[in-house]
């Protein structure tokens, strides 16, 4: 049976990492995990906290943050055969979370797959980051339909893969993205990525006006990098249109959740606009 290691990435998470924590160490699994926790400088008691319970500690390397850098020296200095990615604010949910995200895995053995867990937002979430949340996960029925979807938030793979071809130590932003696109088109042995919709996190943030700026920006420029599409100002307007329109029919169904509606184009045209300025960098 494969033995498993489950990866935790923290930065000041001092109010989710024990709950984090103790659901994975609450997981009725048929295989054995080690959990190893990689603090990235938490100025809180994010360490502290992780240090009370059986956890292993992973230095992440020096000098300026990038992640895949991190990712590779953590895949490297893992134990198991499979490697789970959780972020220490991704709380599973039930007991089978991990049972679930790594079956696929185990059905059929070796089998190049990267699989990625049911994100559930907070229940202090706002109306609309559930409503972004359910649309990208949720049965998983409207990302089939999207050119491509993945999170690397809550996920797993053979850590053979991950070994053979590291992340791309280049990018700040997507890298979990840009691994599997390139990896799912090789001629060779391309990676399935499978949405494992019964392994259940809850993970979401709502982000402020400028956080959300900073976010699309960056992961404009790595959209750029990696699909090389040329940015296009007036589709970004019009996918900022189009997802305002459907805020306003999910938002005109919840009357306690109207005072959003003045909020969703905003939002809407931050996104796209700081999209498309990452896109042309």
């Amino acid at each position: 049976m494969a033995f498993v290691s489950i990866l935790v990435r923290a930065r000041n998470d001092e109010t989710l990492i024990a709950k984090t924590l103790d659901a994975i160490f609450a997981q009725e699994a048929p295989f054995d995990f080690e959990v190893v926790v990689c603090d990235d400088a938490s100025t809180d008691r994010t360490r502290e906290i992780a240090a009370a319970r059986p956890v292993r500690f992973f230095e992440r390397p020096s000098g300026p943050y990038k992640p895949g850098r991190t990712l590779n020296a953590l895949v490297a200095d893992a134990k198991g055969d499979i490697v789970v990615f959780n972020n220490s604010d991704a709380v599973p949910l039930d007991k089978h979370w991990l049972a679930e995200l790594v079956k696929p895995l185990l059905t059929e053995p070796g089998k190049p797959r990267f699989t990625f867990a049911n994100q559930l937002p907070r229940k202090d979430a706002t109306a609309l980051v559930r409503k972004d949340s359910l649309r990208a996960f949720g049965d998983g029925k409207v990302q089939a339909t999207w050119k491509f979807f993945f999170s690397l938030a809550s996920s797993a793979t053979w850590r053979a893969e991950l070994l053979a071809v590291p992340f791309n130590e280049s990018i700040q932003y997507s890298e979990d993205v840009e691994w599997t696109w390139r990896n799912s088109r090789r001629a060779v042995r391309p990676v399935e990525i499978v949405y494992c919709p019964h392994a259940h996190v809850e993970h979401s943030h709502n982000y402020t006006l400028t956080e959300l700026a900073r976010r699309f920006r960056g992961e404009g420029a790595a959209d750029r990098e990696i699909f090389g599409a040329q940015p296009s100002l007036a589709r970004e307007l019009a996918g900022a249109a189009r997802e305002t329109l459907r805020d306003f029919a999910y938002l005109a169904a919840r009357p306690r959740d109207w005072r959003e509606i003045p909020a969703a184009p905003v939002r809407r045209f931050v996104q796209r606009i700081s999209h498309w300025k990452g896109a042309r960098q």
